[in-house]
């Protein structure tokens, strides 16, 4: 038993979809990096030679049928079993050699995610258009939201534990998955912590699958839910502020005709702030209820991971 909990189970997990020029050689490299890890490549209905590359190149491939990284993902969850889990991507921008120190990093400080981040230290060009600047916005508000700071939201380069697949149910399927990891994380009370690795950019004859505009609103609509979900009581508070100055606003010439003369002129107006005001009430009441249902949520789940401790031990 003892020994069991010194040596892990590690497994290195790779998404891919049209990686035949890279995948070679991150499974390879992964492999040297950490012998005693198994490395499954996920094959998301690629058209090229990625499926037979992997495979050749000593991985185990399993071919995930439905579109998308996010699907990839949980597909991976529910099918790999392990005690911790290198999630990387088939692309050959993260580097291998930096794995032993991410799992020895996580496994001494006790973590359930530990995410490499990019921002740091990068190739010329490793980041295209407005990405770096995307991430920083991206992180910056993720990191108001939630009280917390955080740099590389968008790292695909992480490590994650089994008690954490074990609480978290995946939602999103593209590109958004980094994002609903680290607030999944952030949301139910897990350990994460962040640290630099340095990013390759992408070798000749490799491109990126990342749309930045359609993509970056799936990221932020994933965010906006996640908040919603999580932290009810502040994101209904807020469209209550925003419609009670809305109803403020509306009402304010019906008032002050009311003030001057005994009538109500603008009738209009003054339905239109009555309605808003209504709607700033029953969001605020919206709110403290949700609160309560995710504060029971938040307490569930603190119970199902003192379950899972002690079934573990």
């Amino acid at each position: 038993m003892d020994s069991e909990r010194s040596e892990p189970r590690v497994a290195v997990v790779i998404p891919c979809y049209d990686e035949a020029s890279t995948i070679e050689s991150v499974v390879r490299d992964f492999a040297q990096a950490l012998p005693q890890a198994r490395i499954y490549v996920f094959d998301n209905n690629s058209t090229d030679d990625t499926a037979e590359l992997a495979r050749r190149a000593g991985a185990e491939v399993i071919h995930s049928p439905q579109q998308g990284k996010g699907n990839v993902v949980r597909h991976a969850m529910s099918a790999v079993d392990a005690d911790l889990y290198l999630l990387v991507d088939g692309d050959a921008t993260y580097p291998a050699d930096a794995a032993p120190a991410l799992l020895e990093r996580f496994e001494r400080d006790d973590l359930d995610m530990l995410v490499a981040t990019r921002l740091g230290s990068h190739d010329r060009g490793a980041f295209r258009g407005f990405h770096r600047l995307g991430n920083r916005w991206i992180s910056r508000l993720i990191s108001l939201l939630f009280r917390t700071e955080l740099h590389d939201v968008l790292s695909g380069y992480r490590v994650l534990s089994r008690r954490f697949l074990d609480v978290v149910r995946v939602r999103t399927g593209g590109f958004e998955i980094e994002t609903e990891l680290t607030l999944q994380a952030l949301a139910k009370g897990m350990a994460i912590a962040e640290t630099p690795v340095h990013y390759d950019r992408r070798p000749e004859g490799s491109a990126s699958k990342l749309n930045t505009w359609s993509d970056g609103f799936l990221i932020a609509r994933c965010i906006g839910l996640l908040f919603k979900d999580y932290k009810p009581l502040a994101f209904f508070t807020a469209i209550s502020l925003l419609l009670a100055v809305a109803a403020l606003a509306s009402g304010s010439a019906p008032i002050i005709d009311f003030v001057q003369t005994g009538f109500v002129l603008h009738v209009p107006r003054a339905i239109l702030a009555a309605g808003l005001g209504i709607l700033s009430v029953v969001s605020l009441t919206a709110g403290l209820i949700l609160d309560t249902i995710a504060k029971f949520h938040a307490e569930t789940i603190e119970l199902w991971k003192r379950h899972l401790r002690e079934h573990r031990s």
